[in-house]
């Protein structure tokens, strides 16, 4: 098997990002973008995906979280797509639902280079801590579109802190499921030959 990491860095004026990814790792992760929240679900989504996952981020805090989190999931979304390479071999489709206590999130992918986002739901607080519920929405939209993936995703709950990490430890799940290798297959599981 190849070696399926990437290091992808972003700087803007609002954000400077460093992530490195390995699709084939042990759930190992070190972060800290300046959101305890985030943080915490960006180690569930490494944990829970089987991912090797490193994120630094320094945003402008100061203002709010919304480029912090977009930024991050534009560029761990970059790494995705880099990390997969031609995606020879890989499974291609998954869906997972995932519950934690009173809510459940489900997550269905499509790693295709048709980068489409479907959401239903909402979060039943507006924050958790520092960070905005909505944004969790965004960041799953942000990711996918920079992945290059086709993903329908919702969430149903009481707490807006369950309902984001079910949605996280849903994605995480159904990301390391289509991802996968699968060892009957050495081609691209496309009837056009390539994804």
């Amino acid at each position: 098997m190849t070696d399926r990491t990437a290091a992808v860095t972003r700087e803007t004026a609002e954000t400077d990002i460093e992530v490195t990814l390995d699709l084939d790792g042990d759930g190992d992760s070190t972060v800290d973008t300046g959101i305890g929240f985030f943080d915490h679900m960006l180690e569930a989504l490494a944990k829970h995906g089987l991912f090797d996952l490193t994120v630094r981020c320094d945003g402008d805090l100061d203002i709010d979280d919304h480029h912090t989190v977009e930024d991050v999931g534009i560029t761990l979304g970059e790494a995705f797509e880099e990390a997969l390479g031609d995606k020879r071999g890989i499974v291609r489709y998954a869906d997972r639902k995932v519950p934690l206590d009173e809510a459940v999130a489900e997550v269905v992918v499509d790693v295709s280079r048709r980068p489409r986002f479907y959401f239903d739901g909402a979060f039943s607080q507006p924050s958790i801590g520092d960070f905005t519920s909505d944004m969790a929405r965004h960041f799953v939209e942000s990711l996918t579109l920079n992945a290059g993936l086709t993903v329908h995703a919702s969430v149903e709950g009481e707490n807006a802190h369950h309902e984001v990490e079910a949605l996280f430890k849903s994605l995480a799940r159904t990301l390391d499921d289509a991802t996968r290798i699968d060892e009957r297959r050495s081609d691209t599981p496309s009837t056009k030959g390539e994804l």
